[in-house]
């Protein structure tokens, strides 16, 4: 199977050959709906994942990611609308005849069962003979890198191993699907990103299809071929971590993911030209109108790192501002600025060369225009 990955612009940049050792079921989500009472939790929710994709449902609590899972798992039946895996629609289908591997946050091991005991249950319910049995639990305990863990119970393992444990059993018959509902909100942070790569490597080697809900907007950057975001039940966009972060279709994404800087603009002609004038920090920004019109108010988006301490280079845009707060992060520091408008956010990495600058510093602060997204106002 091929693999293809591709820039912003559609580009190709890499493409390298592989051979999985499951061949990923593709999901089609048509207009699917799910209604409790007033509430609708999923709202004709339509959506495309490939067969071999890591897709991220992300969304605050509330959006509709566990509803959506359940709907594909057959633990909720839909209001309106379809699933298909692999072509066939699902939804009059029973749970367990759907073939697909599921992982829970807390992981749902049966606690008076072994850790073998826990990996073989998808297996006996299957009724694969003893031989084979033994054989792939013996290949899921390698695959999740904790042989010598059989006798154990639940209760004798740690939270990353125990997490292993139900990723092992999830994968044990091989699903072509699987489906994980914030499988790593218990972990500490540390555990969780070793986590996150390692399930990253499972998938990308069996080549499955994984849906996976999660609210850490981090996570999903990291882990994710595409992600899909939820704002009350509905799609608001979905596409690759890079497009979803850099370039926004809605005002909701852009200050849902990561941490951003929202100024008040309109948008106006000065000198023949049509401009965004951001409001309280004197700036006017040179912009096409794109669907924009004279007058119309606007929000302006500049990530904190897409800003920095300004120096003598005129090329980019400056405004001034007075430091309020500086938080040392490691890497980098982040600067509150008191300007003569809105409080921003500078983040900037920690580097020898980087200017001393303490709190009531008045300082220049610079930007691309090409870093900022424009939204109408809402």
């Amino acid at each position: 199977m091929n693999k293809e990955y591709f820039t912003l612009n559609h580009q190709k940049i890499t493409k390298y050959n592989f051979k999985p050792e499951i061949l990923g079921s593709k999901v089609e989500i048509q207009n699917l709906s799910k209604q409790f009472g007033n509430v609708k939790a999923v709202d004709d929710l339509s959506l495309s994942i490939d067969a071999g994709t890591f897709l991220t449902l992300l969304g605050p609590s509330g959006s509709g990611k566990t509803t959506t899972l359940n709907l594909i798992t057959g633990f909720e039946s839909p209001s309106t609308g379809e699933v298909f895996i692999d072509g066939q629609p699902i939804s009059s289908k029973p749970p367990y005849k759907r073939n697909i591997g599921l992982v829970f946050q807390n992981y749902a091991l049966f606690p008076h069962m072994t850790v073998v005991e826990n990996i073989a249950f998808p297996l006996q319910m299957r009724r694969y003979n003893q031989d084979k049995i033994q054989e792939e639990v013996k290949a899921a305990l390698q695959m999740v890198q904790l042989q010598g863990y059989e006798d154990r119970y639940p209760k004798q393992l740690s939270g990353g191993q125990q997490q292993r444990i139900a990723l092992a059993r999830a994968l044990v018959f091989r699903p072509p699907l699987l489906l994980m509902d914030e499988p790593l909100g218990a972990l500490d942070k540390k555990l969780r990103e070793q986590m996150q790569i390692e399930i990253k490597h499972i998938q990308k080697r069996l080549g499955i299809t994984v849906i996976y809900g999660i609210h850490d907007q981090e996570e999903a950057l990291t882990m994710s071929d595409q992600i899909a975001i939820l704002n009350n039940g509905k799609l608001e966009q979905v596409g690759f971590p890079l497009e979803i972060y850099e370039h926004p279709r809605s005002l909701f994404v852009a200050d849902f993911i990561g941490e951003t800087n929202l100024l008040d603009g309109e948008i106006v002609e000065k000198s023949g030209k049509n401009v965004v004038e951001i409001g309280g920090i004197g700036l006017d920004i040179a912009i096409s109108l794109q669907g924009l019109h004279l007058g119309k108010k606007v929000t302006i988006s500049i990530r904190p790192e897409k800003l920095w301490i300004g120096s003598d280079n005129e090329e980019f845009p400056a405004f001034f501002g007075e430091v309020e707060e500086l938080i040392y992060v490691g890497e980098t520091t982040k600067y509150i600025i008191k300007t003569s408008g809105p409080r921003v956010v500078v983040k900037n990495q920690n580097r020898r060369a980087t200017p001393l600058i303490g709190r009531g510093d008045w300082i220049k602060i610079q930007f691309n225009p090409k870093d900022i997204n424009i939204f109408k106002k809402e």
